[in-house]
Parts: C-alpha cells; structure tokens; sequence
C-alpha cells in the first residue's frame, strides 16, 4: 500500500512517523520546499532499525511521485497564528488546495483523499468539487480530533483513564463546532450523569478553543500531535478496512437534513473511505447549533 503527505511541515512530517511507526504502508511525503520532505524523511527511515518498522520512506518536490497512491492526505497550507481563527487562512490554502487537487487528478486519480488543511470544511469542499470522486472517497479529518480534545478535558476532569473516555464532537471544525455530552461516555456511563451541567459548559468551551489555545501557546504555529495522531487512525482505518466509527467532515446529502456541505458527522472508515454516515437523535438545542455550524460553513464557502 501506499500512501502519500502533500506538506511536509509539522502535521505532515508527525502524520509521515506515524504511519511509519504503524508499520502498513510505505510514505511519499512531498513539500514545495526544497529539500523539506527529502529531509524528513530520510530523518524518520534512519529510524526504522531502532523502532523496528519496514516501510518505505521517501521525499519529493516532484508529484510524479506520488502515482498509484492508496491514499493522499493533504496538509499543505498556511497554519494559525495568534489573534487569527481558521476562517482566516481561507484565500491563501484555497488556491493552495486546488492546485493540489489537479495534481492528484492528473497523477493518482483514484486515491482516496483526505483534507487536514485548514479551514478543515471548506478545504475539504473545495476537494471534493475539484476531485470528480464519488462521495465519501473525499473527506476530512476533523471531528476525531475535536473528540479527542473533548475526552482528554473530561478524562482530567474526572481523574481517570483516558482510554475509558469516549467523546463525540459533531459540526464545523471551528468556533461552532458541536460536542454531545449524552454521546460522550466514561466506560459506557453518559457524561451528563457523571458531572454537572456547569462543568461540562466549561469543558465544551475548552475544546472549541482548544486549537486557539495550543497555537496561543506556540506563538508561531498551531497543533500537531494529536492532529497526526488522529490522521494516522483514519488512514489505517481505510488500510485495513476496520470500519471505525469516527466524526469526519463528509459531503452529506441529506443526512440530518443538509445538504451539498461539508460538515463533521459521525462516519464509518473503511476501504472505500467514508464509507457510511451515521445519524444520531439530537436534542432541539444542537439541531439548531448543528444548522448554524453548517451555516457559518456555508458562508464560508459562498467565498471561495
């Protein structure tokens, strides 16, 4: 299998030793900077002995080289900076995302693609319009990882096992992102029965600003870890088949009542990429937050 990373900054480069740390695909990882990805990447093979992994790992500037791709994550762009939000970096990665997407089409036009760019919906629109694939074969990752901030707040919260904690954060990857604590859970037990209503208030707030924290922190970038982390799950999924379960941002059609947007629904990952939408009973109150996510989504897109 192959797999190929269009950027090689951080998400990209963390989302190429993940992958070939799992052990299941060889990695192209290919930047417009000159020696960036041959760089990295010759960085994470000298350390396949040490980690025991055998993949192939490999640098480009060239896009032939990343033919017969599997799968193409895209992370090129501009990242955050303080005072800026997402829907800031839109005119720059727009043109960014839509001369990547000719290049996959004329290079490796049947790989599934996967949208990591920010703003995550937009982008991934702005993809699946220029990509010419068939739902769900175009897709991105954004709610996996809003989930997971949302569970490493409940987790510390309560004071237990982080792997007891299962999150779900539906919406646009942004301030109007959706966390459902009745479909959030502590080893099977619904959040709203484990702490109260106040406290879960402060601990959604915290994850919809949880990428303005960190890149308040960095000063002069924004997240990576948990970014890749949550990439290198999605990839593996569509690898291996698994038919993980996981908020994705999909092109829906319908599904709870939207249509021709992108937004972070939860997902089945398999082969074929996005495979399945799956449609949870809401409450009135997130039916209407989730209507205006999309809608803050869709004004985004009236101006790409």
């Amino acid at each position: 299998m192959k797999v190929s990373i269009i950027g090689a900054g951080n998400v990209g480069a963390t989302t190429a030793q993940r992958l070939a740390e799992l052990d299941i695909a060889d990695v192209v990882m290919l930047d417009v900077v000159e020696g960036l990805a041959q760089g990295k990447s010759l960085d994470i093979a000298q350390a396949a002995p040490i980690m025991g992994y055998n993949v192939d790992i490999a640098g480009t500037n060239d896009y032939r080289d990343i033919d017969d791709s599997d799968i193409v994550i895209i992370t090129a762009g501009i990242a955050r900076k303080p005072g800026m939000d997402r829907d800031d970096l839109l005119a720059t990665n727009i043109k960014i995302i839509r001369e990547v997407c000719g290049h996959i089409q004329e290079h490796t036009p049947d790989a599934i693609i996967m949208t990591v760019t920010n703003p995550l919906d937009v982008i991934t629109y702005a993809a699946v319009m220029c990509s010419q694939q068939e739902r769900g074969r175009v897709f991105g990752m954004s709610g996996l990882l809003d989930s997971s901030r949302f569970a490493t707040f409940v987790a510390k919260e309560i004071g237990c096992d982080v792997k007891d904690v299962s999150a779900m954060v539906l919406g646009g990857h942004g301030d109007s992102m959706v966390p459902l604590p009745q479909y959030t859970t502590v080893s099977g037990i619904p959040l709203p029965q484990l702490m109260d209503k106040d406290i879960i208030e402060k601990l959604v707030q915290r994850t919809v600003n949880a990428g303005a924290e960190i890149v308040g922190h960095l000063k002069t970038g924004s997240a990576f870890y948990a970014p890749s982390a949550a990439v290198a799950v999605m990839t593996e999924a569509i690898l291996k088949d698994t038919k993980r379960i996981v908020p994705a941002s999909v092109h829906l059609d319908g599904e709870y009542g939207l249509k021709d947007i992108c937004l972070g629904v939860p997902a089945k990952i398999g082969k074929r990429g996005a495979e399945e939408v799956i449609e949870l009973e809401l409450t009135c109150e997130q039916e209407q937050a989730l209507k205006r996510s999309a809608e803050n989504v869709r004004n985004s897109i009236l101006k790409i």
